[in-house]
């Protein structure tokens, strides 16, 4: 049969050949993909010659082309436009590439080989094997890597524990894509459905029409639906005068996965957490987190806890005096709850600053903040150019592929934009990598930037909220990550860096959004053609530190949740989701019923099947690095060419080439520090 998985991509870019790819490519193709992969493996464990980096490192990254290509093409279609067929082979699929995994990573004869080369380099200190020539330093990092992945994944185990082992795996990625599909569809059932316009007064035409949309399309004309987006708030919260609807709204938002039915999460919180615990125990960690920290940045849980802690206090108080300010406006009228939260502060930010950032929305027109705000800045720091290129089919028809070249005209890559929310796609907003540049396999660099825009009628132009411009420049910044890292081996390619530093470029690229030349270059009125008021932005910008208790509570709370639920050993399994998660928000002074966690357990996707447990605390990690990075942005001139020059070759360049704090501290020249994170988040005092 033919399929068009089995032979490389002859498109552009290696793009995927998105026309040609059938529902029946898929089993077939991982299938095969499996039985390569394998046997290339084998092939590598049967060599007589002694382990060298030639002849057992580098068949290693060569391996597994089918399976990549498939796996890459597949699951990027399961979070962007899921359907039955989709939910049904990923459940499949689970247990058994965990299993294949594991075939791998436990296989003892490939273990020795890779410790054997491991071994060499650090008792010679140059060459990596017996003959073999002194290896450049992106070689010998890569076999570090590759001794501490096997280490990590239990490959020292003996027989008996590494059956175990292999249980643990299979039962974890299944749990873990049942978690994800019962989100998905809670996530659409608890939709909130609108009957009368006036209940929906404070949303502005095009968001009308998007509510509109969305019922349409689900068979209810005449009504309207607001859509659920991943974290516990809602943009529409900001808006919405009436109090009944924004309580709705949030109400549905908490009640995900803790409904009862067929779609409730909260069994399966508990059977991960204890299956994590238990395969932490096996591999010799005290716990999860402890397991996941050894592996990144961070080093240890106990490290994690101390910033958490350490900003916990200060981030609780100032919500508490936020929170009173909100009070003396709602005075005896009603108590302050969470459906009240963001409106009583857009309201408090107008009387305080006189600012209200619904007043932006207007110069937001989404086509204009792509091409002359985010395209722009990105031009002028790197010298990148975007040219769509409507030839080229990506994997939906709302997805949008755009060329990348640089100013001497020399290829880039390809950046895929799918922008507006379906029913078919899963919440939040993420950057996957469909081609991952790297000279060993002659690979190029193709990045998909995906968000949940509520899509408006035809006709309607799609206005941007504050709060989506920034996420477009923040997931942006990851897709330049993926466009600019330029390594020799696949195991570093892109944003394949260390799960506690990859939001770093992503965060640090936010910063454009309200830039003085950036602003001023996208920021339009999308009827007059008139500029947005300096004076607008400015007052956004004296009022940064607002609200930043309740921005910096409702984020720690889901970061200690997640450790919370990591730091457990064996026999500490609780009985009940809401009350262990309660207990540990009151153990920190977290516990605001007014300042919900940004992510409640039973849909928090990012830990419970998104490859982010033990590991949500990334985001303020990275932001000690991104905070000092803008400072120094600012010391040197700012929005520069020479600056985009050397942030993208002492950072995003090298990909996951080498130790991100080493290449922090080449970038910086010393490493990064704290305060500018404090002072960003009204923490200093």
């Amino acid at each position: 049969m033919s399929n068009p998985f089995f032979e490389p991509s002859t498109l552009p870019y290696a793009l995927p050949p998105f026309g040609e790819i059938l529902d029946e490519h898929f089993r077939p193709a991982f299938e095969r993909g499996i039985v390569e992969h394998e046997a290339e493996i084998a092939a590598i464990v049967a060599v007589p010659d002694a382990a060298t980096f030639e002849n057992t490192i580098i068949p290693l990254e060569r391996a597994g082309q089918i399976l990549a290509r498939v796996s890459t093409v597949f699951y990027n279609r399961a979070s962007a436009d899921g359907s039955p067929f989709t939910e049904t082979l990923e459940e499949e699929l689970a247990p058994v590439l965990a299993a294949h995994s594991d075939r791998i990573r436990l296989d003892p004869a490939l273990f020795a080989r890779v410790r054997a080369v491991w071994e060499g380099l650090v008792g010679a200190g140059a060459a990596a094997g017996a003959g073999e020539p002194a290896l450049d330093r992106e070689a010998r990092y890569l076999v570090e890597r590759y001794h501490a992945d096997f280490v990590r994944a239990g490959a020292g185990l003996d027989e008996h524990d590494k059956t175990a082992l292999r249980g643990f795996n299979q039962t974890l990625s299944t749990l873990t894509t049942r978690f994800e599909k019962n989100l998905l569809a809670d996530t659409n059932e608890l939709a909130v459905v609108v009957d009368d316009a006036a209940e929906l007064e404070g949303l502005d035409a095009g968001q009308l029409s998007a509510a509109s949309e969305a019922a349409r399309e689900r068979g209810l004309k005449g009504s309207f639906v607001i859509t659920l987006v991943l974290p516990t708030g809602h943009p529409y919260l900001a808006m919405l005068t009436n109090r009944q609807v924004r309580e709705r709204i949030m109400a549905a938002s908490l009640s995900r996965g803790r409904r009862g039915g067929p779609h409730d999460n909260r069994q399966l919180v508990l059977e991960i957490a204890r299956v994590r615990a238990e395969r932490a125990a096996l591999l010799g960690f005290e716990s999860h987190a402890a397991f996941v920290t050894a592996g990144q940045t961070a080093k240890t849980p106990e490290a994690v806890a101390d910033m958490l802690r350490m900003l916990s206090g200060p981030a609780a108080r100032n919500a508490r005096r936020e929170q009173v300010a909100l009070q003396s406006q709602a005075g005896e009228a009603f108590d302050v709850a969470s459906w009240d939260w963001a409106f009583l502060s857009e309201r408090e930010r107008k009387a305080r600053f006189d600012v209200d950032t619904s007043e932006m929305r207007p110069y937001f027109e989404a086509e204009r903040v792509l091409q002359q705000g985010v395209f722009w800045a990105a031009n002028r720091l790197y010298g990148v150019t975007f040219t769509e290129r409507p030839d080229l089919l990506a994997y939906h028809p709302e997805a949008r592929v755009f060329e990348v070249r640089d100013d001497d005209g020399s290829e880039v890559g390809l950046y895929v934009l799918d922008l507006y929310t379906r029913d078919s796609k899963r919440g939040g907003a993420w950057m996957n990598s469909l081609v991952a540049e790297n000279t060993l396999l002659g690979h190029p660099s193709v990045v998909t930037n995906n968000l949940n825009v509520p899509k408006p009628a035809p006709g309607t132009p799609t206005l941007l909220t504050y709060s989506e411009v920034g996420t477009l420049f923040h997931e942006f910044g990851h897709a330049l990550h993926g466009l600019f890292a330029r390594v020799t081996y696949p195991r570093f390619a892109g944003t394949r860096v260390f799960r506690d530093f990859v939001e770093f470029p992503s965060q640090v690229n936010e910063m454009w959004m309200l830039w003085p030349e950036v602003l001023a270059n996208y920021a339009v009125h999308h009827e007059t053609g008139e500029a947005m008021p300096e004076s607008l932005a400015e007052k956004v910008l004296k009022s940064a530190a607002f609200n930043q208790g309740f921005e910096t509570s409702e984020y720690l709370a889901a970061a200690l949740i997640d450790q919370a639920w990591h730091s457990l050993g064996t026999d500490d399994a609780p009985d009940d989701v809401g009350v262990f998660e309660a207990e540990a928000l009151g153990a920190v002074g977290l516990d605001n019923p007014a300042v919900p966690p940004r992510y409640s357990s039973t849909y928090f996707a990012h830990t419970f099947s998104g490859g982010y447990d033990a590991g949500y605390y990334s985001y303020i990690w990275s932001e000690v690095l991104d905070a000092d990075t803008v400072e120094w942005f600012r010391e040197n001139g700012g929005l520069t060419r020479a600056n985009g020059d050397r942030f993208r070759a002492l950072l995003l360049g090298v990909g996951g080439s080498k130790d991100p704090l080493v290449a922090y501290a080449e970038f910086r020249g010393r490493a990064a520090e704290i305060a500018p994170l404090l002072a960003r988040r009204g923490l200093d005092a």
